[in-house]
């Protein structure tokens, strides 16, 4: 590798070990930076063939990251991983819908609303939380089964 092609390798590295990055950002600050196409492509090469960069397995860590922390429903987690450069097929591969799961996570967000707003919602409430979810990627059908399923006490 030429210094420059050495120096790029250098910095991503710098970049991956603050956290897990894919290709298509890898290559823009490797861009940002200055290094030229054939640099950023051979530096790319070489990180995907020894395995320090790799889109699948990054998808998977988002989807884990965008269902457990940031609580998001499927379209949600789609949108994050977008967001981060992860192409469509690699989305949709890491991506299988699992209505159980979606349920489960929407019950959580709303829980943990529930457990900031009190237990107990007006109609206010009861729209905020549904706008919320919407925001966050649930689909309408999980938004009503979730919804429903609480029991809401009305605020007198």
């Amino acid at each position: 590798m030429t210094d420059s092609a050495h120096e790029a390798k250098r910095y991503s590295f710098k970049l991956l070990s603050y956290r897990g990055r894919s290709e298509s950002e890898l290559e823009e600050r490797l861009r940002r930076k200055g290094y030229s196409e054939i640099v950023i492509t051979a530096v790319l090469k070489d990180l995907k063939q020894s395995g320090y960069l790799d889109d699948a397995a990054l998808a998977l860590q988002l989807k884990r990251i965008g269902r457990e922390r940031k609580l998001l429903g499927h379209q949600g987690i789609r949108l994050f991983l977008q967001k981060r450069g992860i192409s469509d097929d690699v989305a949709d591969q890491a991506l299988d819908y699992d209505e159980d799961e979606e349920l489960r996570s929407a019950q959580r967000l709303i829980e943990k609303r529930l457990r900031s707003a009190g237990s107990r919602l007006d109609e206010g409430g009861k729209r905020r939380l549904r706008n919320l979810m919407i925001r966050r990627g649930y689909s309408f059908d999980v938004i009503r089964k979730t919804m429903k399923n609480l029991d809401f006490q009305e605020v007198e």
